[in-house]
């Protein structure tokens, strides 16, 4: 029997692979929450991925490297929602870095929270030297290119504010029918990813976590009806990159009980993916259709928070036209966590190296 548990703990410590014996390959992470949504972001191991554009780069991943994918977001290694970003190249001069954006069922075209994360522990670690309080960092992702506002206290990132790229309303007050649910009524807008809104009172659903089954299925439901609808106007063409031509979730909504919140935001996105955080595409995509709808002015802040109450703050900074679309400039301000380190180990003898899913 061990009786110094300290001296066993220290040799557990020491494990290392017996590479004599077993092939594995170590991928290392910084894992991170941005309003209690996972980033895993990769920082050695992983392949570089080839290709002059971010799009390009996920095209190499998906052909090349998805396995891995699947090792680093499936169980054991993660979970149904786990999220993750591989730190890249830049694709434009002006860039700092680039990121492809991983979940359980592919990729994404963009992803607010992780810039979020990402801006934070560049700052914090480094990577991009810090300008005083205030420090400017620019990412490229598979939508364009983001440029975000790291704001620091005693060289602590306490908070970020990301410029969207322009976002749009694709089509207004649209309903249909949904098996199992009814008729549902919606908006689809552009926030760097497709979303189509629901207000969650219509179909007598709450946005609390005792009903995150429920809304896993209705979003699930009502995504892929609106997908397999024969409806021209519900047929997604992205107006410039043919690539970012995809549903990518269906965000309910619903008023907030708590006083100075606008609203509150759960996006059921991927394959059946809860969005903890209230979802910086998303809400991006929310201000377009408040600012068509004129609900909200430019430069008026709303604050949206998501299923665990934690809030992001979004306002339309500029009006354009984007490609025939009214469109404009979405600003969102949240906040980040450090909250470990990861070293994984795909071990190629193991027969589940490359993980599952188990809801």
């Amino acid at each position: 029997m061990t009786k110094n548990i300290k001296k066993a703990a220290e040799k557990f410590e020491q494990w290392q692979p017996k590479s004599e014996q077993e092939s594995f390959l170590t991928i290392n992470s910084l894992e991170c929450h941005t309003g209690g949504e996972p980033l895993r972001i990769i920082t050695s191991g992983f392949p570089a991925l080839k290709g002059k554009t971010i799009l390009e780069k996920v095209d190499d991943c998906k052909k090349n490297y998805d396995q891995l994918r699947r090792a680093l977001m499936f169980e054991p290694r993660g979970h149904a929602d786990m999220y993750g970003a591989i730190i890249t190249e830049a694709e434009r001069d002006d860039s700092h870095f680039g990121a492809v954006f991983i979940h359980n069922e592919g990729y994404s075209t963009m992803c607010g929270h992780a810039v979020i994360a990402l801006t934070k522990t560049a700052v914090e670690s480094g990577v991009i030297a810090r300008t005083g309080d205030v420090t400017k960092v620019v990412i490229d992702v598979p939508c364009g290119q983001i440029h975000a506002l790291a704001y620091s206290q005693n060289d602590v990132v306490k908070h970020v504010s990301f410029q969207c790229v322009p976002s749009f309303v694709y089509a207004k007050d649209q309903q249909i029918q949904v098996d199992g649910i009814g008729t549902v009524q919606f908006d689809i807008a552009y926030g760097g990813a497709f979303y189509a809104y629901v207000q969650a009172s219509s179909l007598d659903l709450s946005l609390v976590p005792e009903q995150q089954e429920k809304l896993i299925d209705y979003g699930r439901k009502i995504k892929q009806a609106i997908i397999n609808s024969s409806a021209a106007e519900l047929t997604i063409s992205h107006p410039t990159s043919p690539e970012l031509s995809f549903l990518y979730g269906v965000i309910f909504i619903d008023d907030s009980p708590n006083q100075d919140v606008h609203s509150r935001n759960v996006c059921i996105f991927a394959d059946g993916e809860l969005d903890r955080s209230p979802t910086g595409s998303g809400v991006s995509g929310r201000i377009a259709l408040h600012h068509a709808k004129q609900q909200v002015a430019v430069n008026e802040t709303i604050t949206i928070e998501s299923i665990l109450a934690s809030p992001f703050h979004v306002r339309a900074i500029e009006t354009l036209t984007f490609a025939g679309f009214d469109a404009v400039i979405p600003e969102v301000t949240g906040d980040a966590y450090v909250c470990g380190k990861g070293q994984w180990f795909i071990n190629a003898e193991d027969p589940l190296k490359y993980g599952f899913l188990l809801r």
